[in-house]
């Protein structure tokens, strides 16, 4: 069972957590969908929360980041005063094998059909 240890540590479900209807849940919103995409194109780097330029203000910026992280799609860690950001690829991978390169395919598809970005 996940559990934070500290005020500076985040709750993050264990892999085992993880469900499909969660994930699902969390890359179905336009946002969230960016954000993930960002994390991917960064690929093993972690990306601090104000590297994204998200239309949207800045609490709801933090709900969109809290929903991907309490359904496991990525793990934040403070580095010191920034709250970094990674994609839980391997857990995802390992749970729902091609889940999240077909999700990310399915959306540089989109946005490439539509013009521009999904958000």
């Amino acid at each position: 069972m996940s559990t934070a240890t500290s005020k500076r540590e985040l709750d993050h479900p264990a892999r085992e957590e993880i469900r499909l209807e969660g994930v699902l849940h969390a890359l179905s919103d336009p946002i969230r969908l960016c954000v993930v995409r960002d994390l991917a194109a960064a690929g093993d780097d972690e990306l601090s929360c104000s590297c994204f330029e998200l239309p949207v203000t800045k609490s709801t910026t933090t709900h969109h980041f809290r929903v991907l992280r309490e359904n496991g799609v990525i793990q934040q860690v403070y580095r010191g005063t920034a709250k970094m950001n990674g994609l839980r690829r391997e857990d995802l991978e390992a749970l729902f094998p091609g889940l999240l390169d077909s999700v990310l395919d399915a959306a540089a598809r989109q946005a490439a059909r539509v013009g521009g970005d999904t958000a």
